[in-house]
């Protein structure tokens, strides 16, 4: 069996209506993706903790999955009717062929060597170095394989820089794998920390199928209000920028921050921003992509 996915473009006002009528003329699921998503012009729609999300990004992508029999561009038309469009969305269709979805994901996620001491092992495979530091990995829902160039250059920095004993705190944890990592590699104890659900229970399986102590994950309004040595932050440009008082915050006097998920053209807003409350070091960079460092005053 194979299916056919409807990718749809269209504005704040109409995204969610739009989505809707699609599921009520036969979608089977619906995602609501930033159209701008790795631009500049990213946007990030969840606020600070405790503040309501300001709602859904100003440009959307709607994808919608269908059975392959639909008539997937007259089902657009009428959706559009429905909620008062004039003109069908722009779009495309694209067939998703029907594939043993966890193997194909599972052949693509393979051992990472991230410097000679430590790799990234998904729960599947064997370790390559057994008396590597490994680090077990099943994603599940969340980002962070260790595939990223993001999550390579933390990796490598903490790596270079846990010393033993520190406290870290992994803003955006995704798998959990950079709060992991840190654990590993000796510090004392990490706090994690996803806006996402499925990324806080990806994280806190992670953990325990690496056997590691003194790690909690929570949602950000759940999470302690506490001070870190070390804090890691591998999320998206525009939200570091809206967190950045929140993260210079953790830091304590002396701690140093860990920031990547950033563009390479990117880097110097950041840096401006950042530079409020750090002394940053000369940014690092792999594949288009950056990661800042430095230690608060």
């Amino acid at each position: 069996m194979a299916w056919l996915t409807l990718i749809a473009d269209t504005d704040a006002g109409h995204a969610e209506a739009l989505s809707d009528a699609l599921l009520e003329l036969g979608a089977l699921s619906v995602d609501l993706l930033d159209a701008d998503a790795d631009t500049p012009d990213e946007q990030a729609i969840f606020g600070e903790p405790g503040e309501p999300p300001p709602g859904v990004w100003q440009h959307n992508r709607v994808s919608a999955l269908f059975d392959a029999d639909k008539d997937v561009v007259a089902i657009l038309g009428d959706a559009a009717k429905r909620i008062g469009l004039k003109n069908i969305p722009e779009h495309r269709v694209e067939e998703l062929a029907d594939n043993d979805w966890v193997r194909l994901t599972q052949s693509q996620f393979e051992p990472i060597p991230i410097s000679p001491r430590l790799w990234i092992v998904p729960t599947w495979h064997t370790p390559s170095d057994p008396a590597a530091i490994n680090i077990v990995l099943d994603p599940g829902l969340a980002f962070g394989t260790g595939s990223h160039p993001t999550t390579r250059l933390c990796l490598r920095w903490l790596d270079d820089n846990i010393k033993g004993g520190e406290s870290v705190l992994d803003y955006g944890c995704g798998s959990g794998i950079l709060a992991i990592a840190a654990l590993k590699l000796g510090a004392a104890r990490a706090v994690g920390v996803d806006v996402d659900v499925q990324a806080v229970i990806a994280s806190r399986d992670n953990a325990a199928a690496n056997d590691v102590a003194n790690v909690q994950f929570y949602q950000p309004n759940n999470a302690p209000r506490d001070t870190y040595d070390v804090v890691v932050a591998n999320i998206l440009t525009n939200p570091l920028r809206m967190l950045a008082p929140l993260l210079a915050n953790a830091a304590k006097p002396g701690g140093r921050i860990v920031l990547s998920g950033i563009l390479q053209e990117q880097a110097q807003d950041v840096m401006d921003i950042y530079a409020q409350w750090f002394d940053l070091n000369l940014p690092v960079f792999e594949d288009g992509w950056s990661c800042l460092s430095g230690t608060k005053r």
